[in-house]
């Protein structure tokens, strides 16, 4: 990079916090004037401010809605209204990045590309396309200037946790700058497209290990592909929840459900991560019945003691035993103080018979959404945190995903208790 992107960077990055300033004063200004100066009030119009201001606050928003016990209740549930649909870019600004990324020019690259996209989200662009060796895809285009405007957003959020920590620290409720590095670290390898197409090879070469033929993922097209642009196969398939197509695809939806657990599950050993967005529209039944893993953009890791106690959590609420399901809890935390584990237990029964209450809804309808998998999540932190414990992050990013299954299994197959199920191998699958 020269001295003049260097000007260009901090120029646009002074900019970036104009605006940025500009915004939260413009929405201060309206709750100052609301009569109603509530925690609520205040949280909706930060949520405002935060799809106003784009890409890293739209996934600030959701990182506090999926981090539960850190936040405000009235914080973690308007902020699961943060959504990551933006205006789509211009096909005229979809080009130039092409022909900035493609050097030798993307026609040479790229035989046809639909210019009205398929998604349109703050950080990224898709739309179909065929190859000039006849290959149909889909093409991820990162949107311009986006990095930069990452970068400026994070370290103006750095700044600002330091400053309350300073100012505020006796009632901060988590190290705020271990956070915003936290943050920054994730959504930066979100942004780089070919950290992306490592994680769905690894994951490919990790189907091959186990020798799993029924799933696969997109394969990553690399001359077509750089850290800006990610070209994968594109797959044609309907989303886990559409039972109804499901069931013209395959014989047995039920078969299909435990080939993506145990998939799921297999992949926290020979893998080495985890795929962390298992909604819905990231698992496909294609149409010629395999099951489809997609969008690797998120990835976890997990240490074995948070494995092992969501296992016995698992094992616990498969069987109603709600004082195996505090002892999980308890141990993962590894905390010196005393829990009363009987209390414990009537706390945790009461969140989860809730969770069955929805369950029962979800076999109605697929209609259950990011809303209802957090509120359980928010109400089980806080029956944690009443009785002395704090839940680590790795295990909600953990157990989100088991929400998600919980979800699959009460559409696909009712019956199935995956803590008695031999089908399902979740203790083969324990790290070692």
């Amino acid at each position: 990079m020269g001295v003049i992107d260097d000007i260009v960077n901090v120029v646009q990055s002074s900019i970036r916090v104009a605006d940025t300033a500009r915004i939260f004063t413009k929405n201060s200004l309206k709750f100052i004037g609301n009569s109603s100066s509530e925690t609520r009030s205040m949280a909706q119009l930060l949520r405002k401010s935060f799809e106003e201001l784009g890409a890293t606050y739209i996934k600030l928003g959701q990182l506090i809605a999926s981090a539960t016990g850190l936040f405000p209740k009235e914080y973690v549930e308007e902020m699961q209204l943060c959504l990551d649909r933006v205006s789509p870019i211009h096909f005229e600004t979809v080009k130039k990045i092409l022909e900035e990324e493609f050097k030798d020019g993307y026609d040479k690259v790229f035989l046809f590309i639909d210019e009205k996209p398929l998604a349109s989200a703050s950080i990224a662009q898709v739309h179909a396309a065929t190859l000039v060796t006849g290959e149909d895809v889909v093409i991820k285009v990162q949107r311009p200037g986006i990095e930069v405007k990452l970068n400026a957003d994070l370290n103006l959020l750095y700044v600002s946790a330091y400053v309350f920590e300073k100012i505020a620290s006796n009632s901060a409720r988590a190290s705020l700058t271990g956070i915003v590095k936290d943050f920054h670290s994730s959504i930066m390898e979100e942004v780089d497209f070919l950290k992306e197409a490592k994680n769905i090879e690894e994951f490919d070469d990790f189907l091959s290990t186990i020798g799993q033929s029924q799933v696969m993922v997109p394969k990553v097209y690399h001359q077509a592909s750089t850290k800006k642009v990610l070209t994968m196969q594109r797959l044609h398939g309907v989303a886990l929840t559409d039972l109804q197509s499901i069931k013209r695809l395959v014989k047995d939806p039920e078969k299909t459900l435990i080939l993506a657990l145990n998939t799921w599950f297999q992949s926290l050993m020979f893998c080495g991560f985890f795929h962390a967005d298992v909604h819905a529209g990231n698992l496909m039944v294609l149409e010629d019945g395999r099951l489809a893993f997609i969008d690797f953009g998120i990835v976890g890791r997990i240490e074995q003691n948070i494995w092992n106690a969501l296992l016995d959590l698992v094992d616990g609420f498969g069987h109603n035993d709600y004082a195996k399901i505090a002892i999980a809890l308890v141990e993962m935390n590894a905390t010196d103080k005393e829990i009363d584990i009987k209390n414990f237990a009537k706390q945790l029964e009461s969140v989860f018979t809730e969770f069955n209450k929805l369950g029962e809804s979800i076999e109605k309808s697929a209609d259950i959404g990011e809303a209802q998998i957090n509120e359980l999540m928010i109400e089980l932190v806080q029956a944690s945190e009443e009785n002395g414990l704090k839940i680590p992050r790795e295990f909600g990013l953990l157990f989100k995903q088991m929400l998600y299954f919980d979800r699959y299994i009460r559409l696909l197959a009712p019956e199935l208790n995956i803590a008695d199920a031999n089908k399902v191998q979740m203790r083969a699958a324990l790290p070692k």
